[in-house]
């Protein structure tokens, strides 16, 4: 080939990747803003689900919108045959607390130096704007693509979590609809953009303990029995408890005090009754059923008097190496030139739903540093660099 004819053809190509690049950029910058714009606080949708489903209709998916209780979800497909790569996430996001400590208004996105400002850029209306940019180039590229794409939007991930995902698994799983390949676009990453994903997460299990006392005066305690000081043996049992070692994917299974709460409040009263809640963070190598009767056997074996609920809000669930996970790793090689981690840390996702079916599961989403913080951000690059990665973990499993 001629030399000059060389030269031109890498120029142009050089020129056609910088267009995709700029265009990637403008179209999921511009669809973050109009998402982050709807305040959408937990359980509110804001009309940001209409904004996504307008798009995805013209691309020839079929929407159905499911409303339970007081929260709007849908469900798109575009194809009926297997695989099916199913998009998850959430339009709802988390108050904004005291709104005159950000720099902008939370709901006003901002640009500057680089970064975008507002409530849910980076958890997750940044995903969601790269999940749409994602899936229009890759279907403008790929029209007849194999298998089917999915999208799984709620507005009830940051909410109590019932009426949301669950029932809209629930739903498919009713007629026999099943994802084959689900990524979620929670905020997986820490320093940089896809130097983390997340293949698993640990289970949650949480206890609201009732101990029982006597109430009397603090002059004469013989007369009364104190909850306080009757627990005070029994949390350092359990605080000193190894529940398990974790394994090669799950670090040891945590137990925390979120609240304790006693008192009438009278400093000469002993209290009747002693709250306390608790959550266990637990792997794999322990099961919810034996969590709670250790918990239940400490309690006894210390002569306490009490009432114990418990709420299991999530099992522990593992995505091996597979096909899934594999295309996430060679995408984000391909695209930010990273050998990605994987990851089972942090709190619970949506994935947990979902990952019972039999999918595979993994988490890909922005840097988490600012996540549920005052001025929350996202690095406007990173949007682009997200929508094109996931671009090409679909034409790894579906072009």
């Amino acid at each position: 080939m001629h030399k000059c004819r060389a030269r031109r053809m890498r120029k142009s190509g050089r020129s056609s990747a910088a267009r995709i690049i700029y265009s990637m950029t403008d179209k999921t910058l511009e669809l973050a803003k109009q998402l982050i714009a709807r305040p959408s606080v937990t359980p509110k949708d804001e009309g940001c689900q209409q904004l996504m489903i307008a798009r995805l209709e013209r691309l020839g998916f079929k929407v159905e919108r499911l409303r339970f209780g007081e929260v709007d979800n849908f469900w798109a497909r575009r194809g009926t045959t297997a695989p099916l790569l199913a998009f998850a996430g959430h339009t709802d996001v988390v108050p904004t607390g005291p709104r005159g400590q950000w720099s902008n208004d939370p709901f006003t996105p901002e640009v500057r130096d680089g970064l975008l400002y507002g409530r849910g850029a980076a958890d997750m209306k940044g995903s969601l704007a790269a999940f749409i940019t994602a899936i229009e180039d890759f279907i403008g590229q790929h029209p007849g693509h194999k298998g089917s794409i999915g999208l799984l939007i709620t507005s009830d991930e940051e909410g109590p979590s019932v009426d949301g995902t669950v029932k809209v698994v629930d739903r498919l799983t009713a007629r026999g609809e099943h994802i084959d390949y689900c990524l979620v676009g929670e905020p997986s990453s820490h320093a940089r953009l896809g130097d983390v994903i997340k293949n698993g997460r640990r289970g949650s299990l949480s206890g609201r303990l009732t101990v029982h006392g006597q109430q009397g005066h603090i002059a004469y305690p013989h007369l009364a029995r104190n909850p306080i000081l009757d627990f005070a043996p029994a949390l350092l049992a359990l605080v000193q408890t190894e529940w398990d070692r974790g394994n090669e994917h799950f670090p040891p299974t945590g137990f925390q005090i979120s609240n304790i709460h006693a008192g009438t409040g009278a400093e000469n009263v002993i209290p009747g009754h002693l709250e306390v809640h608790f959550n266990f963070r637990y792997s794999t190598a322990v099961t919810e059923d034996e969590l709670r009767k250790r918990v239940e056997h400490t309690l006894t074996s210390h002569g306490l008097r009490y009432d114990l609920a418990w709420t299991a809000s999530g099992k522990p669930f593992l995505t091996p190496a597979g096909r899934l996970v594999d295309a996430a790793r060679a995408a984000i090689r391909d695209e930010l030139g990273l050998d990605t981690r994987l990851s089972t840390e942090g709190g619970t996702s949506d994935g947990r739903f979902i990952a019972p079916t039999g999918a595979e599961v993994v988490e890909l989403g922005p840097r988490n540093a600012t996540i549920h913080q005052i001025d929350e951000c996202v690095a406007v690059a990173d949007l682009a660099a997200l929508a094109r990665t996931y671009r090409r973990v679909l034409e790894y499993l579906l072009a």
